[in-house]
């Protein structure tokens, strides 16, 4: 497998559109990655420990990691490690746009209740570095309808990590305590309905009719994250998608998800996503194209 990077430009405005590399150390990823476009990783030989959204995992090959634009990760490992990349840039590919179609937000991407990465199979592996090796051979080509080729490689990339990944599901919920089960999707469509709305951990331990204590011990033990940092991170994720996709001002989309005051809203943004709503838009958004069209 070549580790020569293959790099597709967006000819309008010059940054990364698709681009593919392997590798065979850590050299890429031992410090903060905080990118502005997503980032699949297969890991298919060697030990790591990841540091993603600040918390560790111990993960044993081969896996599948996949983060999204400005997800802060980085492996340490003291063993030869190898794999393959694939970033996309939103432009590229927008996951958002296409969720009927390939259904990985959410399971992939900004799944707020998983870690950010799945166990592949030996016997899966070959699928994934054939679809990789065909979009490799595609870039190399610079044939008719090339951009629209990539696309669909990549889209059965993906479809396929989403299989995969909603058939691990059920292992990963499993939970001890009979009533347990039950409050763990209620918190999650409590979320989902009134993340908007209600921003405060006790408010939702109120709806749930437990105490804030033992919601908080729940959330810890079962998602390893605190309640507060589920509903920030819910917030962000809608954030993002209203930055992504349209060209509605910042205040606009505050006052949408709950917040009177922007300047506030835009502080609890760059803490949780680590840039200004701004930037973001300007990086990873489509604002500035939906604006000039």
């Amino acid at each position: 497998m070549s580790n020569t990077p293959l790099t597709l430009i967006n000819p309008q405005n010059g940054h990364l559109a698709l681009r593919l590399f392997s590798f065979e150390d850590n050299s890429f990823f031992d410090h903060i990655q905080r990118l502005n476009y997503y980032t699949v990783i297969l890991l298919t030989k060697g030990k790591v420990t990841v540091k993603a959204d600040f918390k560790d995992y111990t993960i044993d090959t081969p896996s599948l990691f996949c983060f999204s634009p400005y997800q802060p990760f980085m492996f340490s490992t003291t063993e030869k490690i190898e794999g393959v990349v694939i970033n996309f840039h939103p432009d590229f590919f927008c996951i958002h746009r296409h969720q009927k179609e390939v259904a990985c937000n959410g399971v992939l991407f900004n799944n707020i209740y998983d870690p950010p990465f799945l166990k592949i199979a030996q016997n899966d592996i070959k699928q994934f570095t054939d679809i990789y090796e065909q979009m490799r051979t595609e870039m190399q080509l610079a044939a008719l309808a090339q951009y629209e080729l990539l696309v669909s490689y990549l889209k059965i990339f993906l479809i396929n990590a989403s299989r995969l990944k909603m058939n691990e599901l059920p292992e990963s919920t499993v939970v001890t305590e009979t009533r347990e089960p039950f409050i763990l999707q209620t918190l999650k469509d409590a979320i989902e309905s009134n993340y908007k709305s209600i921003h405060a951990p006790a408010d939702y331990a109120s709806l749930l009719n437990i105490s804030p204590k033992a919601l908080g011990k729940i959330t810890k033990t079962h998602f390893n994250k605190t309640l507060t940092e589920l509903i920030s991170e819910r917030i962000i994720i809608e954030a993002k998608r209203e930055l992504y996709l349209t060209s509605k001002a910042v205040k606009s989309i505050a006052y949408e998800l709950g917040f009177d005051d922007e300047y506030y809203f835009s502080r609890f943004f760059k803490k949780n996503a680590d840039v200004s709503p701004q930037l973001y838009r300007d990086t990873v958004g489509f604002a500035k194209a939906e604006a000039e069209a």
